[in-house]
């Protein structure tokens, strides 16, 4: 028995899809969440239509009407999705034309191509937006951990091994520099969404006496002096997925930050750092071992690090080889981005409330940050200041060190005799560069992690987060 043609495009057909075939190409299931943006979508393009006369202002607000019940029915969880037809524009369509007779109109000047175009610039513009506060989330839980024990001195590191010292404030502004990075690539990727598909058609616009820039400032794609903005080229608009992957890649660049945090973290809270200790909220014990505190928190982040460079090489790899314009590949462009839309909001999450439960270990960063040899540099610098050539300076520390290794001594324990025996430019007082108070105040240039810069930057972030 002949199966009934689909609904919304079937008039050519004299059969209607096959059940496989509506399993294997039905998008409602992940692209339902996109129904707020296409209402709007809808009464912005109805509100045009009845502007410029091809239907009633009447017939328009029948439309608004029925679009604004169902959206009620969607947000209560009462509307029934229908995978017949296919995908979250259609299934609207239909729920609304049989409410409402006027509906047959809508679709006037309208493809699904520039809708959903439109659908998706609007969730950008709001995804973007809502990651954004998130991360902001993050940030203001290490500005606070910042506050309590950004006193503390900790090494820095270089290849894993202890570099120079620096105050913990430092080490954190340092992720608070990486996370406002974020943000801005988020604040960027959402001006890229603010022009106005809608006009476009399926590939060439139509022939109807529409007003694109009357639907761009209904919608709100308008620039700060608030002029409409809308895309300049039909077949780009419904071809191009820049954004999709744009927003993937600054969804993969925070899962990078996020990841080298967790790596720290993991790290500070072994037992053979003990520079901090994790909240026992996102930490896991072991089912073996009674003893265990494992980083669980942290070390998922790492992994879903790893998921949110995939979906981005996922829509690169899904768009570098299709001819314009549209392609029903396309369709495969949703679930990247709302994945890492999703996991990139919780990731941010737990970034922040693992950063706020942990506690900083005192006397171990302490302990650590007492190695001498972590100004060493500070050493060569003391050379310099008696007028060494840096190279020279360079072989002169790295002959003080050698002795120290010789003689089994820290570095401010050697001999003064022996040490000025190594090269000239060392004199009475060369240990005092031992001194960590004296270190990091000649810490005093902009970027640097001395008290002062420090001090700075304090008031710098408490200004940027608010």
């Amino acid at each position: 028995m002949a199966k009934k043609s689909q609904a919304t495009w079937g008039g050519r057909f004299s059969d209607g899809p096959a059940d496989l075939m509506l399993r294997f190409s039905e998008s409602v299931s992940f692209d339902h969440r996109l129904a707020p943006f296409d209402i709007q979508g809808s009464k912005a393009h109805s509100a045009m239509l009845a502007h410029v006369g091809l239907i009633t202002a009447k017939e328009r607000d029948a439309i608004h009407a029925g679009l604004d019940a169902i959206l009620k029915e969607i947000e209560a969880g009462k509307f029934k999705w229908d995978t017949r037809f296919e995908d979250v524009h259609m299934n609207i369509e239909q729920a609304l034309t049989q409410r409402v007779p006027a509906a047959a109109k809508l679709h006037t000047a309208r493809s699904r191509n520039d809708q959903v175009a439109t659908d998706m610039r609007l969730w950008f513009k709001h995804a973007c937006a809502t990651l954004s506060q998130h991360i902001l989330g993050a940030q203001r839980a290490l500005l606070t951990i910042a506050k309590r024990d950004g006193d503390v001195l900790i090494p820095g590191y270089t290849h894993l091994q202890r570099a120079q010292p620096v105050y913990l404030a430092h080490h954190l502004f340092a992720y608070l520099e990486m996370l406002e990075r974020d943000r801005t690539r988020l604040a960027e990727v959402a001006a890229h969404a603010n022009w106005c598909p809608l006009g476009s058609g399926a590939i060439a616009g139509t022939t109807l006496p529409i007003d694109r820039e009357f639907t761009a400032k209904q919608l709100g794609f308008v620039d700060a002096k608030g002029r409409p903005q809308v895309s300049q080229n039909s077949m780009d608009t419904v071809a191009d997925r820049d954004l999709f992957s744009e927003f993937a890649h600054a969804c993969a660049l925070f899962g990078v930050h996020f990841s080298r945090m967790a790596e720290d973290l993991i790290l500070w809270s072994s037992s053979e750092f003990k520079f901090a200790d994790l909240p026992d909220a996102f930490c896991t014990g072991s089912s073996l071992m009674p003893q265990k505190k494992n980083p669980d928190s942290c070390e998922i982040l790492r992994g879903k690090s790893a998921r949110l460079q995939g979906n981005l090489h996922t829509l690169l790899t899904m768009a570098k080889g299709l001819p314009l314009t549209y392609n029903r590949d396309l369709q495969e462009d949703k679930p990247p981005v709302f994945d890492s839309f999703d996991q990139s909001v919780l990731c941010a999450d737990v970034l922040a409330g693992t950063i706020a439960g942990m506690k900083i270990n005192r006397d171990r960063c302490a302990a650590a940050v007492a190695d001498p040899a972590l100004l060493a540099t500070d050493l060569a610098d003391y050379l310099v200041d008696n007028g060494v050539p840096f190279r020279e300076a360079h072989h002169a520390v790295g002959a003080v060190v050698k002795l120290a290794e010789t003689l089994k001594l820290p570095l401010n324990e050697l001999p003064t005799a022996e040490v000025k025996k190594l090269h000239p430019g060392y004199k009475d007082d060369w240990a005092s560069v031992f001194n960590l108070d004296r270190a990091m105040a000649r810490r005093r240039g902009t970027g640097m992690p001395g008290p002062a810069q420090v001090k700075k930057q304090f008031k710098r972030w408490e200004k940027l987060l608010g």
